[in-house]
């Protein structure tokens, strides 16, 4: 008889216990562009599964990522989108990440994966951000508190001598929360603004990663001024359709996902020709294996449009397998 398969069950008590710091964080997740920018990686699309009569969906990432310590790991994260949560006291993301030996196809971990992909989401912000926003900038304006929010906040103040941070979500009660855990964590004041216009108008740094039912063009093209970095990556398009014409760099974590299903901030840009293969200036890996450039000039306006990678996920997984396994955290469980 051949001998027991376990793999091992890492869940939410779990993954607060590794406490991953800030910068294991992002070490992880820079070092996961820079393969995909030199072409070590295997990633797909992500797909979409609907659910009928909600207002919401589930993501399905699928992805290969080489590690230091042998061959990586492939992995499968099922994360659910679901905008009504906070009526019945849910986060409106929650999310599993499976993890497989690419040679042997068996198990290896099974992840919450709902704070890894806030944690991934902030990281491709804030890495974004370094490689493509001026390094003085200095005013924040962040749009949204969903789970990821937090993150964009945390990690791009990590990076940047921020003078201002600017937060603004649809509920007035999300936002004066989301300022009032941003100010206790950061020790810095957060400022909560009424609207869109006081909270983009003027920065240096505008993330909009809002919760909108539909299409709605909130972003005002006009608030990104010379020498900007724009990050739009909401579920449903908040900008205007001539965002693109002003912009002298536009970024993508993977293009292959440009097209993948019917959602993105850049959806209609894409469906209508206004972004297209050779137009994209570079996927942010690109940039981060350097090779081709990011900021060049302190005026260039870019826009990072990001719509979450695979590898990030798996990148973060590995990270915490092998720090639970270092610590002891974690339960085996058993497979065959």
């Amino acid at each position: 008889m051949s001998s027991p398969i376990h793999f091992t069950y890492l869940n939410g008590p779990d993954m607060e216990a590794l406490a991953l710091t800030d910068e294991e964080i992002l070490g992880a997740i820079e070092a996961s562009l820079a393969m995909q920018g030199r072409g070590q990686t295997v990633i797909e699309p992500r797909m979409h599964l609907r659910p009928r009569d909600t207002r919401g969906h589930f993501n399905l990432l699928r992805g290969v990522l080489p590690t230091g310590e042998g061959r990586g790991f492939a992995g499968v994260k099922i994360v659910g989108d679901f905008i009504d949560n906070w009526q019945r006291d849910l986060p409106s993301e929650m999310a599993m990440l499976l993890l497989f030996d690419p040679a042997t196809g068996m198990p290896q971990a099974m992840i919450d994966a709902t704070a890894i992909t806030e944690m991934r989401t902030g990281a491709v912000t804030a890495i974004g951000a370094k490689y493509l926003a001026r390094k003085d900038s200095a005013v924040l304006g962040h749009v949204g508190a969903r789970g990821t929010a937090y993150w964009n906040v945390r990690l791009l103040n990590r990076l940047f001598d921020l003078k201002e941070i600017r937060v603004h979500s649809k509920r007035k009660e999300s936002r004066e929360e989301f300022a009032a855990t941003l100010e206790l964590d950061l020790k810095r004041k957060i400022i909560v603004t009424e609207d869109w216009a006081s909270c983009f108008a003027g920065a240096d740094i505008l993330v909009e990663a809002s919760r909108l039912d539909k299409p709605e063009p909130l972003f005002k093209t006009e608030w990104v001024r010379p020498g900007a970095l724009a990050i739009p990556y909401g579920t449903m398009s908040a900008v205007e359709i001539d965002l693109t014409d002003v912009m002298d760099k536009v970024v993508m974590d993977d293009w292959g996902q440009a097209g993948a299903g019917p959602f993105g901030a850049l959806r209609r840009h894409v469906d209508e020709g206004r972004l297209t293969a050779d137009t994209l200036h570079a996927e942010l890996g690109q940039i981060v294996a350097g090779l081709k450039p990011g900021r060049e000039t302190p005026t260039e306006r870019i826009l990072f449009w990001h719509r979450g990678l695979s590898l990030s996920d798996i990148a973060l997984g590995a990270l915490t397998l092998e720090k639970a396994r270092r610590l002891g955290i974690g339960s085996q469980l058993r497979y065959a």
